[in-house]
């Protein structure tokens, strides 16, 4: 079975982490990959995750700066599809091969630059290093989050219930100390790697359409910020009904504890009435009865609910230390629980069920032998993906892409006329959008940015749930209708919606849907053309019908257990702020949803799309692999106290209590970095000065900066470039938050409009359907439907505010 991307020709000039990792992608769906290396080497050429990245790649080394090269090159450009680059803003333009230069020659070219910061802007010239990057943002800060929680800091409030609770520092993330956390996973890159990938299938679609490539462009910066799309948002009015919560704030437990075996688990949200009762014996009772309701069924999300959890962590914690964590993950298992173990990352991958879902594969290393690493992480039922094979010593296919580069034709240039910016690269594509939390909307508000009208189906009870901070990061863009789908009439509507729709696209548990009749399965015959997303928790397999949520897929894929540092045996699990389990899915889905579109452009049919969690939490792990048998393949271990990995690459306090991140990666860098330790402990300047030793001697560093997150929305420039966005919204007054995470040169990308409120658009829906304005108000009398503002025959009370 073909890869949806066969047939596509693909330049890798990246290097690091996010340009491999998007370029790995493509090659395993089809595309034709050929890495080209500098003679003089890859600076990050020891990673052990190039062993996973440059997987199914061609390598050839090309010197760009030899005319002869440089000739061949540009032949190989002319007749690419892809090309994906990591260069530091206008080396390529010295090079010769910034995007103006190849469009003449190739205007088919889809060109994706990820830069550090961006090509403009005052850091445009820093050293684009991951950890530097996570401290220059303050994303460093935010693995863990602030006692005040995020939207009292971005807003510059103080911590309203300081004092107020007892909070044990056992209880919390992160190792226990002031400042900021490093941690394993290199959130920065992944989120440009994440970033990438959506914005280059996104113009693949729109190439499709237009016959046109363009420039995608995205950055480490970018990536930071598509990390903290939940916590950096600055709102007027924080204290609005229902919008402010505990779940991004340093001072509340989290859920995670450590059972009898010393093994930890996460229980998100936490549930004390299950822990409770199904650990009253001497014996775990998996099924117990939960119907007297003496202890909460789970915490709230209100601030507020800080205190309650204060007063439960430590009874909660005595409980589940009577049993070990496989008992609790079996007993989650059968009371339908979100619990997992939080697990290494060796042991995920040699989890029999994710190497039968083939999340996980062994590939034949031609250094290391069979070692396991993350294997396909979206699906597209015509065209499943597989690994091309191993990655390739440097400069082995040189001879071989050399001669096919002699053998094309000279590159002519090519008349390209000047267009306007069009509309986004997915206008005129219709979503229906019947997801669940954080991944599936989240996807579909990717969609909408893209230009795609999406419409979100919410029950009539939703806003509970939609005017909160954390539902408002994930639905902008949208226009809701709120149905009764146990109503038929409200089934009615919802089916007449589909008919009208491109994509459906949902997280709902899979045996739910099919109760309903809204499988892909049932629907397929009557909408060939449909593209069915469905993006899951976990795996195919037993797991796969279990709740499932970011933090249940990151214990699984060991992301927890590196960011912890459990390793050492003195971590605690450490669930980042900034994680891209849920977000990172949603990425994949809209991926996998333009490809899916794109294939329809040509077959004329639509297809089953699938993802999960637990697969982008694979991404986020894929620095490390495995042998077989579970044994370790030697890679840079996380410290205990979270500072890092090696004096030369971790964060130092200095003697003004600020922090900087050294990353001294060349041997130069380690060579200056030495001659300026011995003169003393970091402790004995500020960081001020360190900063300025640092820089004198060439080593990169920066300050660790807790404060930056609050000026971020006031930064003109990432306004204007769209990096940040602003609208009114009801209640909270203007609400800011984290724009496009990419920019395409030909077609626009951003929000259409605020995060939804739920029903708005139920009666301008009905009525494109061809309802009558009688026929609304009878739906709403029977509630069928609701509409916001309610309508006649509608109580106030219903109203999606609840106010």
């Amino acid at each position: 079975m073909a890869g949806v991307l066969d047939g596509l020709k693909v330049l890798d000039l990246s290097w690091g982490i996010s340009g491999p990792m998007t370029a790995m992608l493509l090659a395993d769906h089809g595309a034709d990959v050929t890495r080209i290396e500098r003679p003089d080497g890859d600076p990050f050429a020891g990673l052990l995750g190039y062993k996973v990245w440059h997987r199914g790649k061609k390598n050839a080394v090309f010197n760009l700066k030899d005319d002869g090269d440089k000739a061949l090159f540009l032949k190989l450009a002319a007749d690419a599809d892809i090309l994906v680059e990591s260069f530091a803003p206008d080396v390529t333009t010295r090079l010769g091969i910034d995007f103006e230069t190849l469009a003449v020659i190739n205007p088919k070219l889809i060109y994706c630059s990820i830069t550090g910061y961006g090509e403009e802007g005052e850091w445009r010239d820093e050293p684009g290093y991951d950890a530097l990057v996570a401290a220059k943002t303050g994303l460093q800060y935010e693995q863990r989050g602030w006692p005040e929680g995020a939207l009292y800091h971005m807003a510059g409030r103080e911590d309203p219930f300081a004092g107020a609770a007892e909070i044990d520092p056992d209880w919390v993330q992160g190792a226990n100390r002031e400042g900021p956390l490093f941690v394993a996973s290199p959130w920065p890159s992944l989120g440009a790697m994440f970033s990438a990938i959506t914005g280059i299938s996104a113009a693949l679609y729109a190439r499709k359409k237009s016959g046109r490539g363009q420039k995608v462009s995205t950055s480490l910066y970018q990536g930071a910020l598509a990390c903290g799309s939940g916590i950096w948002q600055r709102a007027e009015n924080p204290d609005a009904e229902g919008f402010n919560t505990w779940i991004m704030g340093s001072a509340s437990p989290k859920g995670h504890f450590q059972c009898a075996d010393g093994k930890w688990i996460h229980n998100w949200v936490p549930n004390p009435r299950f822990i409770l009762e199904a650990s009253k014996g001497d014996t775990m009772n998996a099924t117990p009865d939960l119907t007297v309701q003496n202890d909460p069924d789970r915490f709230g999300i209100g601030p507020e609910e800080l205190l309650v959890m204060a007063h439960y962590q430590p009874i909660l914690a005595d409980a589940v230390k009577k049993f070990p964590a496989a008992d609790w993950v079996a007993a989650a298992t059968d009371g339908n629980m979100t619990i997992q173990e939080c697990r290494s990352l060796e042991d995920s991958l040699t989890d029999p069920l994710l190497i039968g879902d083939k999340c996980v594969a062994t590939v034949d290393d031609p250094e290391l032998g069979p070692i396991n690493q993350v294997g396909i992480t979206y699906r597209l039922e015509t065209s499943q993906g597989a690994i091309q094979g191993p990655t390739r010593e440097s400069g082995a296919d040189t001879d071989a892409v050399k001669a096919y580069a002699a053998s094309l034709p000279d590159p002519k240039a090519e008349s390209v006329p000047a267009t306007a910016k069009s509309k986004g690269p997915l206008d005129g594509v219709r979503v229906l959008d019947l997801g669940l939390a954080i991944a599936g909307p989240f996807g579909c508000q990717l969609l909408s940015d893209m230009g795609a009208e999406v419409i979100k189906v919410n029950t009539l009870w939703d806003a509970y749930w939609h005017r909160t901070h954390i539902a408002g990061m994930a639905n902008r863009g949208k226009r809701s209708i709120a149905l009764m789908l146990k109503h038929p009439k409200g089934m009615e509507v919802l089916k007449k919606l589909i008919a009208t729709c491109d994509v459906v696209q949902h997280n709902m548990r899979y045996p739910a849907v099919e109760r309903m009749g809204l499988d892909y399965a049932s629907l397929k015959d009557e909408f060939p053309q449909l593209i069915y997303c469905h993006t899951r928790g976990f795996e195919e397999g037993p797991r796969k019908n279990l709740p499932g949520n970011d933090q249940t897929g990151a214990c699984l894929a060991g992301v927890q257990h590196e960011d912890g540092a459990l390793h050492t045996g003195e971590g605690h699990p450490v669930w980042a702020l900034t994680s891209l389990g849920d977000t990172g899915n949603g990425f994949l889905s809209a991926a996998a949803i333009c490809q899916a579109l794109m294939e329809r452009e040509k077959t004329g049919k639509g297809q089953f799309v699938d993802t999960s969690i637990v697969n982008a939490c694979l991404l986020n792990t894929s620095y490390g692999v495995a042998k077989p048998d579970g044994s370790a393949v030697e890679r840079p271990r996380l410290d205990a106290d979270q500072t890092g990995y090696s004096d030369y690459y971790r964060v130092y306090r200095c003697s003004d209590d600020k922090w900087i991140q050294v990353a001294a990666i060349s041997d130069a860098h380690k060579a200056a970095f030495d001659r300026i330790a011995k003169s003393g402990e970091f402790t004995s300047g500020s960081s001020s000065d360190w900063l300025a030793k640092l820089a004198d001697a060439g080593v990169p560093a920066s300050l660790s900066d807790g404060e930056v997150s609050q000026k971020l929305f006031d930064n003109a420039a990432l306004k204007k470039r769209g990096w940040t966005v602003e609208y009114a919204y009801p209640e909270v007054g203007k609400l800011e938050q984290i724009g496009a995470t990419y920019q395409l040169s030909q077609n626009p990308v951003g929000p259409q409009s605020p995060p939804l409120m739920v029903g708005d658009n139920t009666a301008s829906l009905l009525s494109e359907l061809g309802y009558s304005e009688e026929e609304i108000a009878g739906l709403a009398k029977e509630t069928a439907i609701l509409c916001y503002p309610p309508i006649d025959g509608q109580e106030a009370a219903e109203n999606p505010w609840g106010l």
